[in-house]
């Protein structure tokens, strides 16, 4: 469509994931349940363009202003889900957020997930915008994982998966994995990936034949887990992240001009 006839402003999902009240697809969901209201009127499509939150409500309670971008290292347990609720009871990373949280934090939602079993470094943010933007598999941002198995492996083994794999119709890109130094058939092996497909590292390792009894999250992008207490949250320095914004404007400018 003509420039003139587009609609000013933008999309309220992206307003309100910006606001840090959910994700886009959550907001989305949040649409189609109508618990989105403008003024008297309930929200009936995602394709709703706004200037500004004036007047928006989610379950009748009004949106406030994005805040200010936050991001915040959490030394995720084993044990938690990465999800705000359960339905069938489970305690969630917000169960231990509650009293990890520094005093007047935002609400913040995950980037990525981390499964019940794995542990390690999950970052949170109050910035949809940017949760989105850490996620995309376009993006390249490196995650960095150590995993203790128990099987026979080389090192040799290990560097085919700098060319991808494919596992039951599933292809996963590049990872570069080198086995720790030790001896017998339990060893750690830390593995670097872009990607982060659901339970990638643990379904790789197992196509290899190894038993994965241990599996930790050390880094995403820049950002590492280093010797963060397990539960305990990190906030990170303002000047990182926005030197990491950057970065990551710049990358999508590389993309946008190709």
């Amino acid at each position: 469509m003509p420039q003139s006839d587009r609609p000013k402003g933008e999309r309220i999902a992206k307003m309100l994931a910006r606001a840090g009240v959910a994700s886009r697809r959550e907001v989305e969901r949040m649409i189609a349940e109508g618990r989105i209201r403008i003024g008297d009127v309930t929200v009936s499509t995602p394709a709703t363009f706004l200037e500004n939150l004036k007047g928006v409500t989610v379950d009748g309670k009004p949106v406030k202003a994005a805040d200010v971008t936050r991001l915040f290292a959490f030394h995720k347990p084993t044990g938690l889900i990465t999800a705000e609720r359960d339905p069938t009871g489970r305690p969630t990373i917000y169960s231990a957020l509650q009293n990890a949280m520094p005093p007047g934090a935002p609400r913040v939602m995950p980037v990525g997930r981390l499964d019940i079993n794995t542990e390690g470094l999950l970052l949170l943010t109050n910035d949809g915008g940017l949760k989105r933007a850490m996620e995309l598999p376009s993006s390249g941002i490196p995650r960095t994982y150590r995993a203790r198995t128990f099987g026979e492996i080389t090192q040799a083994k290990l560097d085919e998966l700098t060319e991808g794999i494919t596992i039951d119709g599933m292809r996963y890109g590049r990872i570069v994995a080198n086995l720790e130094r030790g001896t017998g058939r339990n060893r750690w092996i830390e593995l670097t990936l872009s990607e982060g497909k659901n339970r990638e590292v643990r379904r790789v390792l197992e196509h290899l034949g190894l038993q994965v009894s241990r599996l930790i999250r050390i880094g995403y992008g820049p950002f590492a887990l280093d010797k963060m207490p397990r539960g305990t949250v990190v906030e990170i320095r303002k000047a990182d992240l926005q030197r990491f914004q950057k970065s990551l404007e710049k990358a999508a400018s590389r993309k946008t001009a190709k």
